[in-house]
């Protein structure tokens, strides 16, 4: 899910645990937004430490010193931010003071745009060096978080406000912005799981499988409910890494608003983030998300948070009461929250639909509609119509050699609509991918090219049968030879192509069952051949015992060949029923992606 499909795709949402007591190193950078550490309890009312610093107004280009002190505390993280957007990114960079106990970290596109501690060494004092950018904003407000011990902290502690000479006034008195500033959006761990009950009825919800119940299995769950002017998001399934939904205005990964839920070593981050064309999401450093819980058990990962259905439009986030594509996805996360490629194709809603609107309990599809129909008609013609018509050319001609339809032999026209027919099918899936990808696909590794391969060997083939010889020329085995050659060939690759499109990411089938299945099928084809071909052995055999003369020979054959047609049909009959069991497991897989 090459997510993608991808995706990939993808959307993303993240419940957050950012610690800065959990992480002794000091390396937090995902805690750029929240600035929230996450351990199981809400931050402290009343701040016991204070920010100061050496002036009250700023230019450009200054040196501001910036201190923080107050009892022992081990971990702390500094951030300097507009005074009158304070969930906008950190502004300005830092110089330190003290390297053993300090370190520079990088937030959103500002390097050394924040400082956090080294180690869990106590502390009762810090300083550090703010340096104001060339765009400053006019107001900047200085913000801590500082941990005590686990179970006590604080949350972006205000400090002072330095404004730039003749800033205008703040449109709110200052006691106002310190009282928003402690009113941060704490993370809380959910007690019980989720459950669907309200799906379709209060709850806008994306279920795969369509019966999928978070508190009961581990499947994935994405639902959407409104409360006045905000919405509700609930999203739960198996990941050792992360869950993301994404809202787009197409189903091609590129300029969506995505959200991510994100494991780390001690609990779960969220963040909203930005998807720019297959390259991964940008986290962003905007605190728009409210009521932030999660949970995780056996596996599962499950978080919720409430946004608001507008937002700012400074803040970059779609509106939820319009109408979009949904996308779900999965995959892994290395240190420090580092998102890796998602593990399959995304879950892709089938149409646009508003999360606000009419109540839906809908699915989705890993696979792009023109890819499911692509590996569909392929299973059909090399699973079936070619596999059956190529055991009715071979073995079925004495069989069938004086029935006839429409003027030629019924095993020739039999085998000619099976192979017509594969042709078709094959032709009309191989555009299907190339209409999907607009082009060539680059990273489907060699199945495209194994793929066109087939198709030049699948067109070839009823070219060379257009000019047969008679039955009796001398070029007539030369022909049967290059048929049989080409074909054989072809029905080969076929199968190698189709062993690695099943695993590609805009299809992948449930692995390791399709390959088995794939294997199981190829057993069942091989085991029949070589049924059919004892069986022919044994009826020349015995015609031989019957008489040594020649032309008896022949006639005993012919003989022999009529006592052995009830048992080929029966053959028959088993193959074609076998065939139509794998071609129907094949489409219930495709049917359930």
């Amino acid at each position: 899910m090459e997510l993608s499909g991808l995706v990939f795709a993808v959307g993303i949402f993240i419940c957050f645990h950012v610690s800065v007591d959990g992480y002794p190193s000091g390396k937090v950078r995902q805690a750029c937004s929240s600035m929230i550490p996450c351990h199981g309890s809400s931050p402290q009312p009343s701040p016991e430490h204070t920010i100061t610093v050496n002036g009250t107004e700023f230019k450009p280009g200054d040196i501001i010193e910036v201190h923080l002190s107050g009892p022992d505390f081990e971990g702390f993280f500094i951030q300097a931010r507009d005074a009158d957007h304070l969930d906008s990114p950190a502004v300005g960079s830092f110089v330190l003071a003290d390297r053993r106990l300090s370190q520079l970290l990088t937030c959103g596109h500002t390097k050394n745009s924040a400082v956090s501690h080294t180690n869990k060494a106590k502390k009762k004092y810090m300083k550090v060096y703010w340096i104001s950018p060339g765009d400053a904003p006019k107001r900047i407000q200085f913000l801590a978080t500082v941990v005590k011990k686990y179970k006590t902290f604080w949350v972006k502690i205000p400090g002072p406000i330095i404004s730039q000479p003749n800033a205008p006034s703040p449109t709110a008195p200052l006691h106002a912005t310190s009282e928003a500033t402690l009113t941060s959006h704490p993370v809380s761990y959910l007690t019980k799981p989720f459950n669907a009950s309200g799906c379709g009825k209060m709850k806008f919800c994306i279920r795969n499988p369509s019966n999928c119940d978070p508190e009961s299995c581990s499947c994935f769950y994405l639902s959407f409910q409104q409360e006045k002017s905000s919405v509700l998001i609930e999203m739960s399934g198996p990941s050792e890494g992360y869950l993301a939904f994404a809202l787009s205005h197409d189903q091609w990964m590129g300029g969506d608003d995505a959200y991510l839920c994100i494991r780390e070593a001690h609990g779960v981050h969220v963040s909203t983030a930005y998807l720019t064309g297959r390259s991964p999401p940008v986290l962003d450093s905007e605190n728009v998300l409210e009521d932030v819980s999660w949970r995780l058990l056996d596996g599962v990962l499950q978080c919720s948070f409430r946004r608001s259905i507008r937002l700012p439009a400074y803040k970059g986030r779609f509106d939820l009461d319009s109408s979009y594509y949904i996308f779900v996805a999965d995959g892994g996360a290395g240190e420090g929250g580092l998102i890796h490629k998602h593990h399959h194709q995304p879950l892709i809603t089938n149409g646009v639909y508003n999360v606000t609107g009419l109540p839906q309990d809908i699915g989705g599809s890993k696979s792009p509609q023109l890819i499911k129909i692509h590996g569909a008609l392929m299973f059909v013609a090399w699973i079936t119509t070619v596999s059956i018509g190529v055991i009715v050319a071979r073995f079925f001609k004495p069989v069938w050699s004086h029935s006839f339809l429409f003027g030629k032999e019924l095993w020739f026209q039999v085998h000619r609509v099976l192979m017509l027919t594969t042709v078709m099918l094959t032709s009309v899936s191989f555009v299907l991918p190339f209409i999907y990808r607009g082009g060539w696909s680059q990273q489907a590794g060699f199945h495209p090219y194994l793929g066109c391969t087939v198709m030049a060997l699948t067109i070839l083939q009823p070219l060379m049968a257009g000019f047969r010889p008679p039955r009796h020329v001398p070029r007539r085995q030369l022909f049967n030879w290059f048929h049989w050659s080409t074909g054989t060939t072809a029905r080969i690759l076929a199968v190698v192509t189709m062993f690695l499109g099943m695993d590609l990411p805009t299809l992948d089938l449930p692995d390791p069952w399709d390959t088995y299945t794939m294997i199981g099928f190829v057993a069942w084809h091989v085991s029949i051949d070589v049924v059919l071909e004892i069986h022919s052995y044994r009826l020349v055999r015995k015609a031989e015992v019957i008489e040594d003369d020649r032309v008896q020979i022949l006639q005993s054959l012919t003989s022999a060949e009529s006592e052995g047609r009830l048992f080929k049909q029966i053959v028959l009959t088993v193959y074609v029923c076998g065939n139509i069991l794998f071609l129907t497991a094949f489409l219930a897989a495709i049917n359930q992606i």
